[in-house]
């Protein structure tokens, strides 16, 4: 039976490459089919590959390696599968040879053996830097090419040092410890993220505009029909259904925010898809939410959950990204008070939202206390002008200190 190549799927027209992040298998397992195989971060979303049948896999490319879709990086034996016994993901493989100079070469993958018996370097003595404190081929190579001095060379060289050469008050200045420190190459991600946070700076006449938010209408319509709301449609009512009602309202009212640059043309967009900044473990993604100006209150809330939790797990793809003409990022669920958020390009504005905190304000004379939010929005002042942009935040705050406006438009 002819070996099965295992290769990089294809992902979409705009991906050609990426990073194979982590085997989820050892190198000469027997896997299962349909199995995870690896990871594969590229620069817009993180996909797994699976096993196609089952047999005994052997790598062709270590983790971190950048490969190109449709690159064969591993191959599987299936004439394997009904002789040897299943390996958990992640394990070693138990056929591998061990290494004699490893104590602990039950832990370590066959590649990490197999250099440390070429090369006689105890893996017991490498602080790891791999997953949980694990010893990677690197760290191996790493101590072989550094090896500790030994006893002997430590004392002749501070027989042979001159006395007065260091004085007795000078502080001794030694280096980090090993695990002290580590080095590891960004994600694919978040290179993506940082070139487009820069671009967007760089190419941006970016300029960020304030107001705040009296959320005393909107606590208490929450306060009041949460109960009925849950029980009637599965899903909690948040804040985010009402900005972004509100967003949508004032797009309608200031067209301009809802328009980008296309060299020296204007893209109008006459559509509300809405993109949603959501924080994962590996970086911010801005998965979009569409037609949000069909949707009401009960929809909004479902779709955003939906997009959070594909975001949380790993599981967007490219056309979760693709169509947004605005977006809403929201930091005050971390705590923060005020930020200048930046435009996620080609659009032409973000709406930052903020931590909502009690303060003292003046209320037809008197000083009362309620609960405030800062509003930012930043936006590309080549497209829009700070009228329209103060005009657009005003709109907001209308709509939310009175929600009956978003079921008048007015």
């Amino acid at each position: 039976m002819s070996l099965i190549e295992v290769k990089i799927p294809p992902l979409g027209e705009s991906i050609s490459s990426g990073v194979l992040a982590k085997w989820h298998v050892a190198d000469g397992d027997t896997v299962k089919k349909d199995q995870p195989l690896f990871e594969l971060e590229t620069d817009k979303i993180t996909s797994e590959g699976v096993a196609e049948s089952a047999g005994k896999i052997t790598f062709k490319v270590q983790p971190g390696t950048e490969v190109k879709i449709g690159e064969v990086v591993a191959t599987i034996d299936p004439a394997a599968a009904s002789s040897a016994p299943s390996a958990s993901p992640g394990a070693p493989s138990s056929s591998s040879a061990p290494s004699t100079s490893a104590p602990a070469s039950t832990e370590q993958s066959p590649a990490v053996r197999r250099v440390a018996a070429e090369t006689n370097t105890d893996v017991s003595k490498i602080a790891g830097t791999g997953k949980a404190g694990r010893v990677t081929k690197g760290d191996v190579l790493a101590a072989a090419s550094n090896p500790p001095p030994s006893a002997a060379t430590v004392s002749a060289a501070v027989a042979s040092a001159p006395a007065a050469s260091v004085p007795a008050s000078a502080p001794v200045v030694t280096a980090p410890a090993p695990g002290k420190r580590t080095r590891v190459k960004m994600t694919k991600l978040r290179q993506t993220i940082a070139k487009r946070l820069v671009s967007a700076q760089h190419e941006a006449a970016m300029l960020t505009t304030f107001n705040e938010v009296d959320m005393s209408a909107v606590m208490a319509l929450r306060a009041k029909y949460q109960d009925d709301f849950v029980k009637k449609n599965g899903v909690k009512l948040g804040f985010m259904s009402f900005f972004t009602k509100a967003v949508v309202h004032a797009l309608k009212e200031v067209p301009a925010i809802n328009a980008q640059l296309d060299g020296d043309e204007v893209i109008q967009n006459h559509y509300y898809d809405i993109s949603m900044a959501v924080s994962t473990e590996k970086g911010l993604v801005v998965p979009v939410v569409r037609g949000c100006d069909q949707l009401d209150m009960a929809g909004i809330e479902k779709a955003i959950a939906e997009v959070a939790k594909k975001a949380r797990d790993g599981k967007l793809a490219l056309p979760d990204f693709e169509g947004g003409c605005f977006t809403i990022t929201n930091g005050g669920i971390f705590g923060s008070m005020l930020s200048t958020p930046i435009i996620n390009a080609p659009q032409s504005a973000i709406l930052g939202l903020h931590a909502i905190n009690e303060r003292p304000m003046a209320v037809n004379g008197q000083v009362v206390i309620r609960p405030m939010m800062y509003l930012a929005l930043s936006y590309d002042h080549r497209l829009v002008d700070g009228k329209e942009a103060v005009t657009f935040l005003v709109k907001i705050k209308q709509a939310i200190e009175d929600p009956t406006r978003l079921l008048l438009s007015v």
